[in-house]
């Protein structure tokens, strides 16, 4: 198992836990953390062992959003200039991992991780501003403690939805919420997050990661890995689809997993009275 700079890895009954690790800094993004969060995910997606992976935040914070001190380098500069580093190694390991059916088909900084053939689950445990819950919304659930703070601040720091938030936001909670969470940057709370469906569920902050770990950990033993890995490429790439052709691949999809071990499986544990042992075959 490898070491990550700003990043700890490690697994637990089947779920992989990827935890941004600058606490001192509310575990605000760096360059060296994003190529370590794309390494870890890279390891997760070619461990067979992982079946779930949960995103959260050492400390009391989720992720704070860009380090401040690249903002002001960048305000200094008059425009962006991204924090360099060498991710050569963790992005061949990646396209290794996901595979050619998955890798680059989508784009941006962080379509990465909705090419991971596994589960990601945000585990907002607190603040989540700007690029923090930008880096959330790309996870395919996200669950929150009631009092975690979101806020988008973009317009509060003079600037715009970046990295496809303005398509992202509006297929969660509806255009006129995306709006007022866009154009205000007001702080709003996990249960406020849970009401408008930008999180799966909230819960209390005593008992989050327990509640998020345990939900992690069903996915990871009582369902097929194999569905979970094609049913969340065809919910992704639905989104770009007509309904026709939504129809047309899980017409598709459901007579080769007819042919699956795992259907095979299925079928077994149900008639037989006992727990499912899945192999994702």
């Amino acid at each position: 198992m490898a070491t990550y700079e700003d990043v700890l890895y490690e697994v637990r009954d089947g779920v992989a836990v990827v935890t941004l690790n600058r606490p001192d800094k509310l575990n605000a993004w760096t360059g060296a953390m994003e190529k370590s969060v794309k390494a870890a995910m890279a390891e997760a997606s070619a461990d067979k062992k992982v079946r779930v992976i949960v995103l959260t935040g050492a400390g009391r914070g989720f992720c704070a959003g860009a380090d401040m001190d690249l903002l002001q380098k960048i305000e200094a500069a008059g425009g962006e200039k991204r924090e360099q580093s060498d991710g050569k190694d963790a992005e061949a390991a990646f396209k290794a991992a996901v595979g050619p059916d998955l890798e680059g088909a989508y784009g941006g900084r962080f379509g990465f991780l909705m090419e991971v053939p596994k589960p990601v689950i945000a585990a907002i445990n607190g603040p989540a501003a700007g690029l923090g819950l930008v880096v959330a919304l790309y996870a395919d659930m996200r669950f929150a403690a009631a009092d975690a703070k979101f806020t988008t601040a973009f317009a509060s720091r003079g600037l715009v939805a970046e990295h496809g938030v303005s398509w992202l936001l509006p297929h969660l909670v509806g255009p006129a919420h995306a709006m007022d969470l866009l154009m205000s940057a007001r702080k709003f709370d996990g249960r406020e997050a849970e009401r408008i469906g930008l999180v799966n569920r909230s819960f209390d902050a005593q008992h989050f990661m327990d509640n998020v770990m345990d939900y992690a950990r069903t996915l990871a033993t009582s369902v097929s890995p194999r569905s979970m890995t094609v049913m969340k490429r065809q919910v992704w790439k639905a989104m770009f689809q007509d309904f026709n052709t939504a129809l047309a691949i899980g017409d598709d999809e459901m007579q080769k997993s007819f042919a699956s071990e795992d259907f095979k499986e299925g079928v077994a544990h149900f008639v037989e009275k006992r727990a499912a042992n899945f192999t994702g075959r």
